[in-house]
């Protein structure tokens, strides 16, 4: 069976927890996977302690001679647009899954977490053939039909030249016009340089998350001997010789940095960090960051406690959560 159709009741349940209507300062009648202020005016309150100086409505503020701010209701009509790398270097697994079908998984999630009556979910598929794109639209035949165009990409035999994951993020910037959801999902293999800008311009107008998927032995060789490397991408074969312990340090060193790069680039693009592996309960991992998201929210949206006598001000901060929050 396939994953996403095992997990789908207790991404039903999630979608029932993280959908409700809140209360207070949060984002009015939708929380979304990657929480923050709504875009259409709501009502003026009394200015209080910690509330953005930006939502400032200067025109009660003129009429009752206190301050006010204006509050913000997201949109009840949400649209998600997903980029799934579906290239070469994602059909490997050494674990429960290949990384290829735990990407599918993260966009099985999306659509599951965000389906909701008005809500339309687009996708850029990335593979060997180039960009296929399959239009935004409601309701859950759609995102059946969906994933099932997902599932059914053929693989790309090595050596095939294909498009960079940027590349896709550029041609997703340019067609998707309404601002709303945009997840990316890959494990990010390309060199940072040539993602890192097209992510910062995707996030300047939108709610960016990038899903990043791994693989256990991307990050550590086992000691097996001598050991065939085959770069998917590019065909060429490698023996290593998996014996030398000098030669599994540096290559879990040179992992361990080739992750913190992906994880600092993706900090300074602005986008939110959610890293699922394959050894890994990923629907465990996604309610957790989906929480805390919501936690920092919360805490984002409460008004700061009154500075202590003689003592630094209290309390959680002001601003909104910076992006790149990691589950590891």
């Amino acid at each position: 069976m396939k994953p996403y159709l095992i997990a789908e009741p207790a991404l039903r349940r999630l979608e029932l927890t993280i959908t409700r209507r809140l209360d207070g300062l949060l984002q009015g009648e939708h929380l979304g996977l990657v929480p923050g202020p709504g875009s259409e005016p709501a009502e003026s309150r009394a200015y209080q302690p910690g509330d953005d100086v930006r939502r400032m409505d200067w025109n009660v503020t003129a009429r009752t001679n206190e301050p006010h701010v204006r509050d913000l209701v997201a949109d009840r009509e949400l649209e998600i647009w997903a980029l799934l790398d579906a290239t070469a270097s994602m059909d490997f697994g050494t674990a429960a899954m290949e990384k290829r079908e735990l990407a599918l998984s993260a966009l099985a999630a999306v659509g599951f977490l965000t389906q909701r009556t008005g809500n339309r979910i687009g996708t850029h598929l990335l593979h060997g053939g180039g960009v296929r794109t399959l239009p935004a639209r409601t309701g859950r035949p759609h995102l059946m039909a969906l994933l099932q165009a997902a599932f059914a990409l053929p693989r790309t035999p090595p050596g095939v030249s294909e498009p960079l994951i940027g590349v896709a993020a550029d041609q997703l910037g340019r067609v998707v016009r309404r601002r709303g959801l945009v997840v990316v999902v890959s494990d990010f293999l390309d060199a940072p340089e040539t993602w890192e800008l097209p992510l910062r311009r995707l996030t300047a107008r939108h709610q960016v998350l990038a899903v990043e998927v791994l693989d256990p032995r991307e990050l550590s060789l086992p000691d097996v001997g001598i050991l065939t490397l085959i770069d998917p991408e590019t065909g060429r074969r490698r023996e290593v010789a998996t014996g030398s312990a000098r030669l599994r340090r540096r290559y879990a060193e040179a992992a361990a940095e080739q992750r913190d790069a992906i994880g600092q680039a993706l900090r300074r693009a602005g986008a939110t960090h959610l890293r699922l592996r394959t050894d890994r309960d990923w629907v465990r991992d996604l309610v957790r960051h989906v929480m805390r998201q919501r936690r920092l929210a919360t805490l984002a949206a409460s008004p700061a406690m009154p500075r202590a006598p003689g003592g630094p001000p209290s309390g959680p901060p002001s601003g909104p959560p910076s992006g790149g929050g990691d589950v590891a």
